[in-house]
């Protein structure tokens, strides 16, 4: 007896390592075979038309790292507008001393590539989640091409996704993470968002404003011009594949004098009206944080999607409405809209979908081409009307939908009587979800999937 129930575990655990290993074989698969291709464009085997995506790395990046050796920052270049600690992945290829600087960038990044899928995957396989997530990110990243790994938005974004995936369990995590990833690159701070009132964005908040000034004061301490870029940053204008820019490449056609020039690290436009546009975009992201301001008070329940939702819908309304729209900015987008998409209840399919196809026309826009948008012509004009018009579908089908799930259908349910979970943190925020047969405190109504 004893033999024969040994003899049927064994094969049942055979049966179930094989179908685990089978699941994750053709992802696995496929992210192994699309990586190698972003790969071979970077290291300029495969030729992609346009622009060399990888020049920055070997121009800037590369002049930067030789800078910051020396133990400073680089005062005297207004295209460093980054905040200090984006320093750490710009030294990161002396880990690498046997690759020359690009070559090394390039392997960094495609370990950070490998991070982030690895941990979609985690969380995707674990009860009452998806794997929608992974196969997200699988298909973003190189839809976007060689941009991808030729700028550090990549490792950035890794960071901002570990902490969004700890939020539900360890918020504390999901502060300090994303207080580092503040002193990379700002954006990650609107991850904290939506974190569920009490506990929750007191621990999130206050371990994100330590990790931050931790990090700030050691940067500060290390190297003169730490803080360089504020001023930097301040002064730049509006970058010709912005929202706005569309005013002026349309206003090219009809006369307007100005001109499209490098200026501040990337091609923005110069001449009349353009500072009253860049005024415009900066007051159109002030209404855009006002905005979630009044759905943070006005939100009257937390799920455990809420805390991720809220950071895609926030990243998002920060893209669109800024005066600068690089192609990387996509990057930040395809990792967190992967993190709505792991969890079954999240609504945000549609939005993440949006954000997947102005992915893949924005490798069209830049560098396939480039030198269209760049002169105005209709095809370059058309791209950007296509690709910042799904990033504005984007944002209010988006914006609706937190909205709606956490707003307005709470309230119809109390209105009605029905249960609608006390306001800040139902029972079910700060666990994993629970499985299909157990109840739920969220009404019905604000926990289906879309």
């Amino acid at each position: 007896m004893t033999g024969a129930v040994g003899t049927t575990s064994v094969g049942t655990g055979g049966r179930v390592g094989a179908t685990v290993r089978e699941g994750l074989g053709r992802p696995l698969g496929l992210w192994a075979f699309t990586r190698v291709l972003i790969l071979l464009c970077v290291f300029k085997v495969v030729v992609i038309p346009g622009p060399d995506v990888t020049s920055d790395i070997e121009q800037i990046y590369q002049g930067w790292y030789e800078v910051l050796k020396t133990g400073t920052y680089p005062l005297d270049d207004v295209t460093w507008q980054y905040p200090p600690a984006a320093a750490l992945p710009i030294l990161a290829p002396a880990l690498l001393p046997f690759l020359g600087y690009s070559a090394a960038f390039f392997v960094l990044a495609l370990l950070c590539d490998a991070l982030v899928f690895g941990l979609l995957v985690y969380a995707g396989r674990r009860p009452g989640r998806s794997m929608r997530g992974a196969w997200l990110w699988l298909a973003g990243v190189p839809l976007l091409g060689p941009t991808a790994y030729a700028r550090y938005d990549l490792m950035v974004t890794a960071v901002a996704v570990a902490g969004l995936l700890a939020a539900v369990r360890r918020p504390a995590v999901l502060g300090a993470l994303a207080g580092f990833g503040a002193t990379l690159k700002v954006w990650p701070v609107l991850v904290l968002v939506g974190t569920a009132r009490g506990r929750a964005t007191f621990r999130s908040w206050t371990a994100a404003a330590g990790a931050a000034a931790g990090v700030l004061l050691l940067c500060v301490l290390a190297a003169p011009g730490a803080l360089a870029f504020l001023g930097f940053q301040r002064d730049r204008g509006t970058e010709i594949e912005s929202l706005g820019a569309l005013v002026f490449h349309v206003a090219r056609h009809f006369g307007w004098p100005g001109e499209a020039r490098m200026n501040y690290g990337s091609i923005e436009f110069l001449g009349p009206g353009v500072q009253a546009v860049s005024t415009a975009a900066m007051a159109l992201t002030a209404a855009a944080f006002a905005w979630l301001l009044v759905w943070r008070l006005k939100a009257r329940l937390h799920t455990t999607t809420t805390t991720a939702d809220a950071a895609f819908v926030a990243v998002l309304l920060f893209t669109a409405t800024s005066r600068v729209i690089s192609p990387q900015y996509m990057i930040w987008l395809v990792g967190l809209a992967a993190v709505c998409l792991v969890y079954r209840s999240s609504r945000m399919r549609r939005p993440a979908y949006l954000v997947l196809w102005a992915t893949a026309v924005t490798q069209f826009e830049f560098p396939v081409w480039f030198s269209h948008v760049g002169d105005s012509d209709p095809l370059g004009i058309a791209l950007l009307l296509v690709r910042n018009g799904l990033l504005v579908a984007a944002v209010v089908s988006a914006c609706r939908i937190l909205w709606r799930q956490t707003v307005t259908e709470p309230r119809t349910a109390a209105a009605a009587g029905r249960p609608a979970g006390p306001e800040g943190i139902p029972p079910q925020t700060d666990r994993d979800p629970a499985p299909a047969s157990a109840p739920v405190s969220a009404p019905a109504s604000a926990s289906a999937s879309s």
